[in-house]
Protein backbone atom coordinates (compact mmCIF):
# COMPACT_ATOMS: atom_id res chain seq x y z
CA UNK A 1 0.00 0.00 0.00
CA UNK A 2 1.32 3.41 -0.98
CA UNK A 3 0.91 6.54 1.13
CA UNK A 4 0.91 9.82 -0.79
CA UNK A 5 1.08 13.25 0.84
CA UNK A 6 1.36 15.58 -2.16
CA UNK A 7 -1.40 16.48 -4.61
CA UNK A 8 0.79 16.30 -7.68
CA UNK A 9 1.96 12.78 -6.71
CA UNK A 10 -1.67 11.69 -6.44
CA UNK A 11 -2.55 13.29 -9.78
CA UNK A 12 0.40 11.62 -11.50
CA UNK A 13 -0.50 8.17 -10.15
CA UNK A 14 -4.18 8.59 -11.00
CA UNK A 15 -3.35 9.59 -14.58
CA UNK A 16 -1.14 6.53 -14.95
CA UNK A 17 -3.89 4.22 -13.66
CA UNK A 18 -6.58 5.72 -15.89
CA UNK A 19 -4.32 5.65 -18.98
CA UNK A 20 -3.84 1.94 -18.31
CA UNK A 21 -7.61 1.53 -18.61
CA UNK A 22 -8.14 0.73 -14.94
CA UNK A 23 -10.92 1.98 -12.69
CA UNK A 24 -10.37 3.89 -9.44
CA UNK A 25 -12.61 3.75 -6.40
CA UNK A 26 -12.27 6.64 -3.94
CA UNK A 27 -13.37 6.55 -0.30
CA UNK A 28 -13.07 10.09 1.11
CA UNK A 29 -12.65 10.15 4.91
CA UNK A 30 -11.47 12.38 7.72
CA UNK A 31 -9.71 9.43 9.31
CA UNK A 32 -10.60 7.85 12.65
CA UNK A 33 -11.75 4.91 10.55
CA UNK A 34 -14.52 2.65 11.82
CA UNK A 35 -16.67 -0.15 10.42
CA UNK A 36 -18.73 2.32 8.41
CA UNK A 37 -15.65 3.47 6.51
CA UNK A 38 -14.43 -0.11 6.13
CA UNK A 39 -17.72 -1.13 4.53
CA UNK A 40 -17.16 1.57 1.90
CA UNK A 41 -13.60 0.38 1.30
CA UNK A 42 -14.85 -3.19 0.80
CA UNK A 43 -17.40 -2.01 -1.76
CA UNK A 44 -14.71 -0.03 -3.56
CA UNK A 45 -12.45 -3.10 -3.53
CA UNK A 46 -15.16 -5.25 -5.11
CA UNK A 47 -15.99 -2.77 -7.83
CA UNK A 48 -12.67 -1.24 -8.91
CA UNK A 49 -9.16 -2.10 -9.99
CA UNK A 50 -7.49 0.44 -7.68
CA UNK A 51 -8.79 1.67 -4.30
CA UNK A 52 -7.79 5.06 -2.91
CA UNK A 53 -8.72 6.14 0.62
CA UNK A 54 -8.24 9.81 1.41
CA UNK A 55 -7.55 10.81 5.02
CA UNK A 56 -7.90 14.54 5.50
CA UNK A 57 -9.48 16.46 8.38
CA UNK A 58 -10.81 19.35 6.35
CA UNK A 59 -10.63 22.62 8.30
CA UNK A 60 -12.99 24.37 5.90
CA UNK A 61 -16.01 22.34 6.94
CA UNK A 62 -15.66 23.14 10.65
CA UNK A 63 -17.20 26.24 12.21
CA UNK A 64 -15.17 28.44 14.58
CA UNK A 65 -16.75 26.85 17.67
CA UNK A 66 -16.67 23.26 16.41
CA UNK A 67 -14.28 20.46 17.22
CA UNK A 68 -11.60 20.73 14.51
CA UNK A 69 -8.70 20.93 16.98
CA UNK A 70 -9.73 17.84 18.91
CA UNK A 71 -11.18 15.77 16.08
CA UNK A 72 -9.70 12.28 16.52
CA UNK A 73 -6.53 11.72 14.50
CA UNK A 74 -4.55 8.46 14.38
CA UNK A 75 -3.02 8.03 10.95
CA UNK A 76 -1.00 4.96 11.91
CA UNK A 77 -4.18 3.13 12.97
CA UNK A 78 -6.01 4.35 9.85
CA UNK A 79 -3.23 3.03 7.61
CA UNK A 80 -3.36 -0.35 9.33
CA UNK A 81 -7.12 -0.63 8.89
CA UNK A 82 -7.08 0.60 5.29
CA UNK A 83 -4.36 -1.89 4.42
CA UNK A 84 -6.29 -4.75 6.03
CA UNK A 85 -9.16 -4.12 3.59
CA UNK A 86 -6.98 -4.15 0.49
CA UNK A 87 -6.53 -0.43 -0.06
CA UNK A 88 -3.93 0.36 -2.72
CA UNK A 89 -3.28 4.03 -1.94
CA UNK A 90 -3.90 6.28 1.04
CA UNK A 91 -3.88 9.95 0.11
CA UNK A 92 -3.18 11.89 3.31
CA UNK A 93 -2.25 15.50 2.54
CA UNK A 94 -1.62 18.26 5.06
CA UNK A 95 -3.96 21.26 5.13
CA UNK A 96 -1.17 23.44 3.72
CA UNK A 97 -0.94 21.11 0.75
CA UNK A 98 -4.66 21.26 0.00
CA UNK A 99 -4.99 24.97 0.78
CA UNK A 100 -1.66 26.66 -0.01
CA UNK A 101 -1.09 30.32 0.68
CA UNK A 102 -3.35 32.46 -1.49
CA UNK A 103 -6.00 29.77 -1.97
CA UNK A 104 -9.31 31.61 -2.52
CA UNK A 105 -11.64 29.33 -4.49
CA UNK A 106 -14.72 27.51 -3.25
CA UNK A 107 -17.41 25.28 -4.72
CA UNK A 108 -20.95 25.58 -3.41
CA UNK A 109 -24.26 23.95 -4.29
CA UNK A 110 -26.68 26.80 -3.66
CA UNK A 111 -30.01 26.12 -1.99
CA UNK A 112 -29.34 22.57 -0.90
CA UNK A 113 -26.35 23.72 1.16
CA UNK A 114 -28.20 26.37 3.16
CA UNK A 115 -31.08 24.33 4.58
CA UNK A 116 -31.33 21.73 7.35
CA UNK A 117 -27.77 20.93 8.50
CA UNK A 118 -26.47 23.82 6.42
CA UNK A 119 -28.68 26.33 8.23
CA UNK A 120 -27.27 25.20 11.56
CA UNK A 121 -23.67 25.10 10.33
CA UNK A 122 -23.16 28.01 7.90
CA UNK A 123 -20.39 27.33 5.43
CA UNK A 124 -20.12 23.65 6.33
CA UNK A 125 -21.29 22.24 3.03
CA UNK A 126 -19.29 24.80 1.05
CA UNK A 127 -16.23 23.35 2.78
CA UNK A 128 -17.38 19.81 1.99
CA UNK A 129 -18.07 20.38 -1.71
CA UNK A 130 -14.86 22.34 -2.18
CA UNK A 131 -12.67 19.60 -0.74
CA UNK A 132 -14.58 16.80 -2.50
CA UNK A 133 -14.19 18.60 -5.83
CA UNK A 134 -10.46 18.88 -5.13
CA UNK A 135 -10.24 15.19 -4.23
CA UNK A 136 -12.09 14.27 -7.42
CA UNK A 137 -9.55 16.30 -9.39
CA UNK A 138 -6.55 14.72 -7.67
CA UNK A 139 -7.76 11.10 -7.58
CA UNK A 140 -9.81 11.05 -10.82
CA UNK A 141 -12.09 8.32 -9.47
CA UNK A 142 -14.42 6.21 -11.53
CA UNK A 143 -16.61 5.77 -8.44
CA UNK A 144 -16.69 7.58 -5.10
CA UNK A 145 -18.20 6.05 -1.96
CA UNK A 146 -20.16 7.82 0.76
CA UNK A 147 -22.30 6.66 3.67
CA UNK A 148 -26.02 7.34 3.98
CA UNK A 149 -25.52 8.61 7.55
CA UNK A 150 -24.50 11.97 6.09
CA UNK A 151 -27.56 11.99 3.86
CA UNK A 152 -27.75 15.70 3.05
CA UNK A 153 -24.07 15.66 2.19
CA UNK A 154 -24.64 12.78 -0.24
CA UNK A 155 -27.52 14.60 -1.95
CA UNK A 156 -25.40 17.75 -2.29
CA UNK A 157 -22.41 15.89 -3.73
CA UNK A 158 -24.62 14.12 -6.25
CA UNK A 159 -26.03 17.50 -7.28
CA UNK A 160 -22.51 18.94 -7.65
CA UNK A 161 -21.44 16.00 -9.81
CA UNK A 162 -24.54 16.35 -12.00
CA UNK A 163 -24.30 20.13 -12.36
CA UNK A 164 -20.57 20.15 -13.13
CA UNK A 165 -20.86 17.02 -15.31
CA UNK A 166 -18.04 15.34 -13.44
CA UNK A 167 -17.11 11.90 -14.72
CA UNK A 168 -17.54 10.06 -11.46
CA UNK A 169 -20.31 7.82 -10.18
CA UNK A 170 -21.38 8.61 -6.63
CA UNK A 171 -22.22 5.50 -4.64
CA UNK A 172 -24.16 6.00 -1.38
CA UNK A 173 -24.16 2.90 0.83
CA UNK A 174 -26.30 2.05 3.87
CA UNK A 175 -25.47 3.39 7.30
CA UNK A 176 -23.53 0.92 9.44
CA UNK A 177 -24.88 0.76 12.99
CA UNK A 178 -23.91 -0.38 16.45
CA UNK A 179 -25.94 -3.28 17.94
CA UNK A 180 -28.38 -0.80 19.54
CA UNK A 181 -28.88 1.02 16.23
CA UNK A 182 -26.66 4.05 16.84
CA UNK A 183 -25.11 5.15 13.55
CA UNK A 184 -21.36 4.60 13.58
CA UNK A 185 -19.46 7.89 13.72
CA UNK A 186 -15.96 8.97 14.65
CA UNK A 187 -17.56 11.38 17.12
CA UNK A 188 -19.14 8.53 19.10
CA UNK A 189 -15.76 8.13 20.79
CA UNK A 190 -16.39 11.42 22.59
CA UNK A 191 -19.47 10.09 24.40
CA UNK A 192 -19.39 9.03 28.02
CA UNK A 193 -20.73 5.58 28.86
CA UNK A 194 -24.10 7.01 29.94
CA UNK A 195 -24.31 9.32 26.91
CA UNK A 196 -23.45 6.44 24.61
CA UNK A 197 -26.28 4.36 26.09
CA UNK A 198 -28.81 7.18 25.74
CA UNK A 199 -27.72 8.05 22.18
CA UNK A 200 -29.38 4.89 20.88
CA UNK A 201 -32.72 6.71 21.22
CA UNK A 202 -32.11 8.51 17.92
CA UNK A 203 -32.46 5.31 15.90
CA UNK A 204 -35.32 4.04 18.07
CA UNK A 205 -37.22 7.28 17.49
CA UNK A 206 -36.71 7.09 13.73
CA UNK A 207 -37.79 3.45 13.54
CA UNK A 208 -40.85 4.24 15.65
CA UNK A 209 -41.82 6.89 13.11
CA UNK A 210 -41.14 4.43 10.30
CA UNK A 211 -43.50 1.93 11.97
CA UNK A 212 -46.16 4.63 12.18
CA UNK A 213 -45.78 5.33 8.46
CA UNK A 214 -46.23 1.64 7.66
CA UNK A 215 -49.36 1.73 9.86
CA UNK A 216 -50.78 4.51 7.69
CA UNK A 217 -49.55 7.78 9.25
CA UNK A 218 -49.03 10.45 6.57
CA UNK A 219 -48.86 13.67 8.60
CA UNK A 220 -45.24 14.86 8.98
CA UNK A 221 -46.08 17.08 11.95
CA UNK A 222 -47.43 14.16 13.95
CA UNK A 223 -44.39 12.11 13.01
CA UNK A 224 -42.03 14.86 14.13
CA UNK A 225 -43.85 15.10 17.46
CA UNK A 226 -43.58 11.33 17.86
CA UNK A 227 -39.81 11.44 17.26
CA UNK A 228 -39.42 14.40 19.62
CA UNK A 229 -41.35 12.74 22.46
CA UNK A 230 -39.17 9.65 22.33
CA UNK A 231 -35.93 11.63 22.26
CA UNK A 232 -37.07 13.72 25.23
CA UNK A 233 -37.22 10.58 27.36
CA UNK A 234 -33.40 10.61 27.52
CA UNK A 235 -32.17 13.50 29.69
CA UNK A 236 -28.75 13.83 28.03
CA UNK A 237 -30.14 13.93 24.47
CA UNK A 238 -31.58 17.19 23.14
CA UNK A 239 -33.11 17.22 19.67
CA UNK A 240 -31.97 20.19 17.60
CA UNK A 241 -33.78 19.50 14.36
CA UNK A 242 -36.29 16.93 13.17
CA UNK A 243 -37.16 17.15 9.47
CA UNK A 244 -39.21 15.05 7.09
CA UNK A 245 -38.38 15.92 3.50
CA UNK A 246 -38.51 14.69 -0.06
CA UNK A 247 -35.54 12.34 -0.37
CA UNK A 248 -34.43 13.80 -3.69
CA UNK A 249 -34.92 17.53 -3.24
CA UNK A 250 -34.74 17.86 0.57
CA UNK A 251 -37.85 20.02 0.37
CA UNK A 252 -40.29 19.72 3.31
CA UNK A 253 -43.35 17.63 2.57
CA UNK A 254 -46.92 18.44 3.64
CA UNK A 255 -48.07 14.86 3.31
CA UNK A 256 -46.00 11.75 2.87
CA UNK A 257 -45.76 10.22 -0.58
CA UNK A 258 -42.99 8.58 -2.59
CA UNK A 259 -39.55 8.36 -1.02
CA UNK A 260 -39.06 10.56 2.04
CA UNK A 261 -36.10 11.13 4.31
CA UNK A 262 -36.52 11.53 8.05
CA UNK A 263 -33.56 13.47 9.41
CA UNK A 264 -32.65 14.15 13.02
CA UNK A 265 -29.82 16.05 14.67
CA UNK A 266 -29.31 16.14 18.41
CA UNK A 267 -26.90 17.15 21.12
CA UNK A 268 -25.75 14.23 23.21
CA UNK A 269 -23.78 15.77 26.02
CA UNK A 270 -21.36 18.08 24.20
CA UNK A 271 -21.49 16.17 20.94
CA UNK A 272 -23.77 16.77 17.99
CA UNK A 273 -24.95 13.59 16.28
CA UNK A 274 -27.05 13.08 13.17
CA UNK A 275 -29.06 10.19 11.78
CA UNK A 276 -31.70 9.47 9.17
CA UNK A 277 -33.99 6.89 7.66
CA UNK A 278 -35.34 6.67 4.12
CA UNK A 279 -38.90 5.40 3.74
CA UNK A 280 -40.80 4.52 0.57
CA UNK A 281 -44.40 5.59 1.10
CA UNK A 282 -46.99 3.86 -1.08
Amino acid sequence: MRVLRRVHHMVRLAQKVRLAGQTIGLVPTMGALHEGHLSLIRAARRENDVVVVSVFVNPRQFGPTEDFARYPRDLRRDLRLASSEGTDVVFAPEASEMYPKGFCTSVEVEGLSSRLEGAMRPGHFRGVTTVVAMLFHAVQPTRAYFGQKDYQQAVIIRRMVEDLRLLVRVRVLPTIREPDGLAMSSRNAYLSRVERREAGVLFRALTSAEDAIHDGERDPQRLRRRISRLIQQQPRVRAQEIAIVDAGTLEPVKTLTGRVAMLVSARVGRMRLIDNLLVDVT
